[in-house]
């Protein structure tokens, strides 16, 4: 993705990504679709996404798959490097959406107030 372009990483019948989209068509913003179920997760951004978003924020801990998980599982993500491996495995535990603003910056989840700074 280039630095002009935004781009939402998440499942398309997820409510959470349904509301994102919405707000940014009502708010004219372009952007690009990222499918976990169709396109997997694009591990070479799972650094930037680390980096700038922390592993903790990103494996979603209240979600149905992480419950799912077994205990043993949930106990290995201890780190960016195992949160990493199970995100990768397992997309449906990322907490979604995962935006990549035009700035460089990364947000997961929607904060509306934080999104229209971004697109100001």
């Amino acid at each position: 993705m280039s630095n002009h372009t935004i781009a939402v990483y998440g499942i398309p019948n997820c409510s959470t990504v349904k509301k994102a989209r919405t707000w940014l068509d009502a708010h004219g913003v372009a952007y690009q679709f990222h499918d976990f179920k169709k396109a997997g997760v694009p591990a070479s951004h799972l650094p930037d996404w680390i980096a700038k978003a922390s592993w903790e924020k990103l494996v979603n801990r209240q979600g149905t798959t992480w419950r799912k998980l077994e205990p043993a599982v949930q106990q290995t993500v201890a780190d960016a490097e195992s949160a990493s491996a199970l995100m990768i495995a397992n997309p449906s535990v990322i907490k979604r959406p995962v935006v990549e603003w035009a700035d460089g910056s990364v947000t997961v989840g929607i904060d509306e107030a934080v999104w229209s700074s971004k697109i100001a």
